[in-house]
């Protein structure tokens, strides 16, 4: 009778402890991937792809100028279980200000929790988590710029690909500018590229090439090339991914992701640009834009990284000039929209008092209205950049939570009612704007 009830009861264990590792395991790649996996419902908000005519944006049927923001650290936070709800955060947040685009980052090269392990090699884990970047994106009615390398060192960038090759034993050169002339670094971007265009989501079934989430792709954040002043190298390394890009996604704008600097053979290097040096950078503004390949411009703004002895009066005329001199070139030189994709002041320094930080603001939003009330080229704004609460380790000075401060709350909430009363209210902002603005006014 012991025996067999010992029997019975080995024979149920037998069936248990399987039972109970399988949900273990379940748990545990819930944990890990959370919601990565979980579908969206039918009724998310159906976007239109953002198109350009002449010198504006058009989506979902209207003209449409860009209250926007980045937090290139979008992706890196969602790959992550515990950090992953601070992107849900900022995008709802977002939303609620109005804001319709967000500028991230689609690159992690060779770093902590890299997206390219190696040239052609992919972590599916971090893919995942740039998966949910978009699906939760689309949820909240955002669009997403996402940029495809960095000039800078951060994430890799363009030193990461030089050291592939170099460790490979074919890389030309070890200068980091090789990026950009080197036929077998070239392949491995490419290869990134396409590979990135194609990806599938896992969440909602889309090719990233045919989700209207994303509103452009950006070539490279803020190229340079010092080692080629004439312009020439980076010009043509642009003429070529700009034209590999659209060879794989015809349905999605697409920009370089220039700061703005006037080359050596513009006029304007010497009245517009900050300082001389600002025209020797490989880069020239111009002449990057000016292709058929390229949609729309990208602008930078950061007068007190540019300039070291300026009084804050001074960097103000320095933006305004700065910004309306791009808004001129985009309806003469390039009849193509300017959009000013990071613009920052640095934070509360013993120079910079947080009253001085919202004037700069205003100052560039009142632009951007202005361009929108008069249907210019100046289609719109995006601050550098948008964090929330603990966070202090990606606060590079240029940081902000919106909502701490009501001041700069109210700066971006009315900016947001402003462009909606001249051109009406995108689908992706009624639920938001239709209720809040009527409050503003």
């Amino acid at each position: 009778m012991v025996k067999s009830r010992r029997s019975k009861m080995l024979a149920r264990n037998g069936m248990f402890y399987p039972i109970i590792g399988f949900a273990a395991f379940l748990a545990f790649i819930y944990l890990t991937f959370g919601d990565l996996w979980v579908s969206y419902p039918e009724e998310t908000l159906k976007l239109s792809f953002v198109e350009r005519n002449g010198t504006q944006f058009y989506a979902d049927g209207q003209v449409f100028y860009v209250n926007g923001w980045n937090s290139y650290w979008f992706m890196e936070h969602a790959v992550d279980f515990g950090r992953r709800p601070r992107v849900r955060t900022m995008l709802q947040a977002a939303a609620k200000m109005g804001m319709t685009v967000c500028r991230t980052w689609a690159f992690n090269d060779g770093a902590y929790n890299a997206l390219q392990i190696s040239p052609g090699k992919f972590d599916e884990r971090v893919f995942r988590a740039l998966d949910l970047v978009i699906a939760e994106s689309r949820r909240h009615g955002i669009r997403l710029i996402l940029c495809l390398v960095n000039n800078l060192k951060a994430y890799g960038g363009k030193t990461q690909y030089v050291k592939w090759a170099w460790q490979e034993g074919i890389g030309l050169s070890p200068s980091n500018d090789s990026f950009f002339y080197d036929p077998n670094i070239r392949r491995y971007f490419k290869n990134y590229v396409k590979t990135v265009l194609t990806r599938k989501n896992t969440v909602t079934g889309l090719e990233y090439r045919d989700d209207p989430t994303i509103f452009a792709w950006e070539l490279i954040n803020e190229p340079r090339c010092m080692t080629d002043p004439t312009g020439d190298t980076l010009q043509d390394w642009i003429e070529e991914m700009s034209t590999f890009v659209k060879s794989i996604d015809k349905n999605h704008l697409l920009t370089v992701g220039l700061e703005g600097f006037y080359g050596p053979k513009d006029p304007k290097r010497l009245k517009i640009n900050p300082e001389l040096w600002a025209a020797d950078l490989g880069s020239d503004f111009i002449r990057n834009s000016n292709l058929s390949t390229i949609d729309f411009a990208s602008v930078h703004v950061y007068p007190d990284h540019w300039f070291k002895n300026q009084t804050f009066q001074d960097k103000l005329k320095f933006t305004k000039k700065w910004i309306l001199s791009h808004i001129e070139d985009g309806e003469r030189a390039l009849k193509k929209p300017i959009m000013f994709t990071e613009f920052g002041l640095a934070g509360e320094t013993k120079e910079v008092e947080p009253y001085q930080r919202d004037r700069f603001f205003k100052l560039i939003l009142e632009i951007m209205y202005k361009s929108a009330k008069h249907n210019k080229s100046g289609a719109g704004s995006v601050f550098w950049q948008f964090l929330v609460e603990r966070m202090e380790e990606y606060n590079d000075e240029f940081g902000i939570v919106p909502w701490e401060r009501a001041s700069t709350y109210n700066l971006i909430t009315n900016h947001s009612c402003r462009l909606a009363g001249v051109h009406g209210v995108l689908p992706s902002q009624q639920e938001h704007l239709k209720s809040f603005c009527s409050k503003t006014q």
